[in-house]
């Protein structure tokens, strides 16, 4: 079984990769794969280095609670 952490996006490059923050670690991840364009601010699932789907915030807040 395989688990997606939800990020917050801190900034876009222009060459599709994001920075995101997850409980207070930064990551790099790529965009290509994810289902819907992203935006500075958005919640993204992230699973080895991309970013899959777009969430809601309240839905990350409880999946990082979750994780804590």
């Amino acid at each position: 079984m395989c688990i997606g952490f939800p990020g917050k996006i801190i900034s876009i490059d222009d060459n599709n990769y994001a920075v995101i923050d997850i409980s207070g670690t930064r990551r790099e991840v790529c965009l290509d794969i994810i289902d819907e364009d992203p935006a500075v601010g958005d919640y993204v699932i992230t699973h080895a280095g991309y970013a899959i789907h777009k969430i809601d915030p309240e839905t990350a807040r409880e999946k990082l609670q979750f994780l804590k």
